[in-house]
């Protein structure tokens, strides 16, 4: 990861390999951000027509979950 910015906030993060310091906006933590500065990673993107293909094939599994009462009283009403 490059450096930051001067004007942009940090935490610092550590793990077993120390510390670092990780954008303050964002999710990730030491882990994450050793990799993305060490690797060529997380630029890449799935298509779209592939996440709605996912979201559809777990809303199913869902539904069919709630049909034979797999889940929650609670989660069954998501669906």
């Amino acid at each position: 990861m490059p450096p930051p910015h001067p004007t942009t906030h940090t935490r610092i993060e550590s793990d077993s390999l120390g510390t670092v310091e990780v954008p303050a906006h964002v999710y990730w933590g030491a882990h994450t951000a050793r990799s993305l500065a060490h690797f060529d990673i997380g630029r890449d993107t799935l298509p779209p027509e592939f996440i709605r293909a996912l979201g559809l094939v777990n809303q199913d599994l869902g539904r069919l979950s709630a049909e034979q009462a797999r889940l929650t009283s609670r989660t069954r009403s998501c669906w």
